[in-house]
């Protein structure tokens, strides 16, 4: 029996990070192994691993999409996949972790992994090897990718309670609260007894539009040089997208400056050599100052100006869209959002609409409308399939479908993913057709989203949704295509196909 301990996280923090937890620690208790998982998610580090249990562990395996300081191993064989490959095949990863650590150990040969993989295909099938595949596709997308989730993990947090003290602010004191004078800040507290109201909506637009979302940009491009470079890449990406705010760059160029702060602070770190005595300074002195330095003059000299010019024409096209032309936008933002249900092609998606929310010139909130929209309706589709058409899912199907319902309703699209991999053939293009008519209709009514998350959870706070209605029945009707796509294309389970199923659990 092996001890493991294991690390899992997301960009989000909030679905694949537990569920990949979930994975491991059910493909550990399959496998007779003990383990213990560290959850890495939105609410800080839970389970924290101690430097007991690290020193006893036979391997440590990392299960995420974003950067994790790796400091605390040093002395163990590491594992690292993604979050993806946990939840599909935890047995898999758990087999192929401990084919490492032995072979790194000199107890086996180097064939151990490639036997692994071999007796894991042979006792899966056919459903598993496309399973794998998939995860090996995810595995292999690091890099770049990686590193822009890291810095859009950290950015949401910020976002999120901006855009809803925003949105708090006009309900209270209305939108003409965006053009109040808040140069003087005491101007909030003295003007109180004068019109309180007033003096509390705007102290709020100052606390989400002034602060908040004035973080946004500099915490993506300060966490996204951290991903490439640790800590030495934090101040000068941050410094950079400050000055991509300031040139009117926004979020592309926040991506920007944190990607020239990254990859330039680590190539520095490894060309430039000190003397052991000065080694010290690298850190502290040398990297930041000239990293912020010439990140500093090409965000000045070189990106900022066509950047903005880029972001300023994105802005403007996507601002003349109306009737058909935004349905068509619509549509394709909601096929991305289901298509990996929280994989690249939907963060892609998410990211997208999120940059344009929030550029803090001239903010969009049609496309972020159609985003949240069709990110909800795949697990609202299948929990109302599950309890609709129960003859056509699997008892643990059935069961799963009760929790849809809250994921789908808090904007957790990866909800949909148990259902996708036991039958992805039909579920994904079912969940797709779904999805893509809820975007459509978002968007062609004319929806627009104050706030980047929160599902169902924050559209009835004022100001928050715009056209609610017309955005609820955009979520009610993509649910019921969603429903019908999954009647029409999944066939019934036989009597013969629910005892196997109860077998093989």
């Amino acid at each position: 029996m092996a001890r493991i301990v294991a690390i899992t996280s997301c960009p989000t923090g909030i679905a694949h990070t537990f569920m990949a937890a979930e994975g491991l620690q059910r493909g550990a208790e399959a496998l007779g192994h003990t383990i213990k998982v560290e959850t890495q998610g939105s609410v800080g580090a839970q389970n924290t691993l101690t430097p007991e249990e690290i020193a006893a562990a036979d391997v440590v395996i990392i299960a995420a999409d974003t950067k994790v300081d790796l400091s605390r191993f040093s002395a163990k064989t590491v594992y690292e996949t993604s979050t993806s490959a946990a939840i599909k095949d935890g047995q898999t990863v758990i087999r192929e972790a401990l084919a490492r650590a032995e072979a790194a150990a000199g107890q086996v040969g180097a064939s151990a992994s490639g036997a692994s993989k071999a007796e894991s295909g042979e006792s899966s099938g056919y459903l598993a090897r496309v399973q794998q595949a998939k995860a090996a596709q995810a595995q292999a997308r690091r890099g770049p990718y990686k590193h822009l989730l890291t810095g859009v993990s950290y950015m949401i947090p910020f976002v999120v309670a901006g855009g809803i003290l925003i949105a708090l602010a006009f309900a209270i004191a209305g939108y003409r609260i965006a053009f109040y004078d808040t140069s003087n800040l005491t101007t909030l507290t003295t003007g109180f007894s004068a019109n309180p109201l007033q003096s509390v909506g705007a102290a709020l637009f100052v606390i989400g539009a002034k602060a908040g979302f004035l973080l946004f940009v500099p915490i993506l491009s300060g966490f996204i040089a951290y991903s490439i470079a640790d800590r030495p890449g934090i101040a000068p990406g941050m410094i950079g997208g400050v000055l991509a705010s300031l040139t009117g760059s926004g979020f592309l160029g926040g991506i920007i400056a944190g990607f020239l702060a990254g990859y330039l602070v680590y190539w520095m770190n490894r060309s430039i050599r000190l003397p052991s005595n000065l080694a010290g300074l690298m850190p502290v002195l040398i990297l930041p100052l000239f990293g912020s330095l010439i990140v500093g003059l090409l965000m000045l000299y070189v990106v900022g100006t066509p950047v903005a010019l880029l972001n300023q024409a994105l802005v403007n096209g996507l601002k003349d869209l109306q009737g058909a032309n935004a349905a068509v936008l619509g549509l394709i933002i909601g096929l991305m959002m289901a298509f990996d249900m929280g994989g690249p092609v939907n963060k892609a998606a998410y990211a997208f609409s999120t940059g344009l929310l929030l550029d803090a010139h001239n903010p969009v909130y049609l496309p972020m409308a159609a985003a949240m929209a069709a990110g909800m309706t795949p697990p609202l589709g299948l929990a109302l399939a599950t309890l609709l058409f129960k003859n056509r899912f699997t008892p643990d199907e059935r069961e799963a479908g009760k929790a849809a319902w809250v994921l789908g309703l808090s904007f957790i699209t990866e909800g949909a993913i148990p259902f996708a991999a036991n039958d992805p053939f039909r579920v994904i293009p079912s969940i797709m057709v779904g999805s893509a008519v809820t975007g459509a209709l978002s968007a062609f009514f004319g929806c627009q989203l104050h706030v980047p998350h929160g599902g169902i959870w924050v559209m009835f706070l004022p100001g928050v949704v715009g056209n609610l209605p017309q955005y609820l029945l955009s979520i009610v009707v993509g649910t019921l295509v969603t429903t019908g796509m999954l009647f029409v294309l999944k066939r019934p389970i036989t009597v013969e196909q629910e005892r196997l199923e109860a077998a093989l659990a």
